[in-house]
């Protein structure tokens, strides 16, 4: 068993049953650790990557000095996101609902009891996690996608860590059935789904305009709400001292079919996405959690020597 592995098996079977005021030092220590890094000139590829991806969120006129000390915050958040991530399985159903709250979200509720589907796109921002907690624990039927993660066992390990939060979860690749196929179904059936949006950049994703720049963001939201006439939402998430929290943009307004072909429709939708991306994370850039490429006009970071 790989270090990865260990690592992965001792966060899912510890961390909930630990007290936060025992881990987070723990957690807050690694922050601090890769923020020092980067202020000596060596910060490691995963933070000298969100740091190119926040300076091009802030642009160049921001301070070196205040600059450090978003980026400083941005990994505290992003260390937050993981141990309160783990901890979940340990929380009551109460708990949890104290743990997120989203703005406007009794229109979630209201669409299920209705018997409408909704489609919500979400930026790897605050505690998506907890979102899809917090929707399960309303009672709400949830289902989403995840990506397979290497080694193996880590993706199961996963799988059944937001199984067990009450989530449907169905692989990205290699399901028994195309996956966007039971999405469709899901939401005819009135199921609320959540897909992470804010980035693909394989030569599926659609090309929009971001800060300034161009990237990739999927096509699943944008796709799975023309093909089924469900809601889009999108969401701005963010940490507030005592709880995750996250605000519901929409519904995104849907082009009409004589506005072109399904493909150019798509491209549209997602740009108004995008959009809504941008302003959020404009909003609150310390808790975007973008640690990989991001932009196609610019080349990967390397970890410094």
């Amino acid at each position: 068993m790989s270090l990865v592995e260990l690592g992965y098996g001792a966060a899912f079977s510890l961390l909930p049953r630990l007290p936060r005021g025992v881990t987070w030092p723990l957690f807050a220590a690694a922050a601090a650790s890769g923020s020092g890094r980067y202020r000596r000139g060596k910060p490691g590829k995963g933070t000298a990557t969100l740091a190119a991806n926040l300076r091009r969120v802030v642009g160049p006129d921001m301070p070196e000095a205040q600059f450090a000390d978003l980026l400083h915050r941005a990994l505290r958040s992003y260390s937050r996101y993981y141990l309160e991530a783990f901890r979940l399985p340990g929380r009551s159903r109460e708990q949890i609902l104290r743990g997120f709250r989203l703005e406007r979200g009794e229109l979630l509720g209201q669409h299920v009891a209705a018997g409408i589907g909704s489609v919500i796109a979400l930026p790897h921002a605050g505690n998506w996690d907890a979102a899809g907690a917090w929707v399960a624990a309303n009672g709400w039927p949830i289902t989403t996608v995840a990506e397979r993660l290497k080694p193996e066992s880590v993706y199961l390990r996963f799988l059944d860590f937001r199984r067990s939060l009450g989530m449907e979860i169905l692989p990205l690749t290699g399901g028994d059935r195309p996956t966007f196929d039971v999405l469709e179904e899901r939401v005819r059936s009135g199921s609320v789904v959540p897909l992470l949006a804010d980035r693909d950049l394989t030569p599926r994703g659609v090309d929009v305009e971001f800060f300034g720049g161009r990237t990739r963001m999927p096509a699943g939201p944008a796709l799975l709400a023309l093909r089924t006439g469900a809601p889009l939402y999108v969401v701005d998430m963010w940490f507030d001292p005592d709880a995750a929290a996250g605000h519901l943009y929409g519904p995104v307004e849907m082009p009409a079919p004589d506005e072109g072909s399904l493909d150019a429709r798509v491209r549209i939708v997602t740009q108004r996405v995008a959009d809504l991306f941008a302003a959020g994370i404009a909003r609150h850039p310390e808790d975007w959690h973008m640690l990989q490429r991001f932009w196609l006009d610019e080349p990967a970071v390397r970890a410094a020597a």
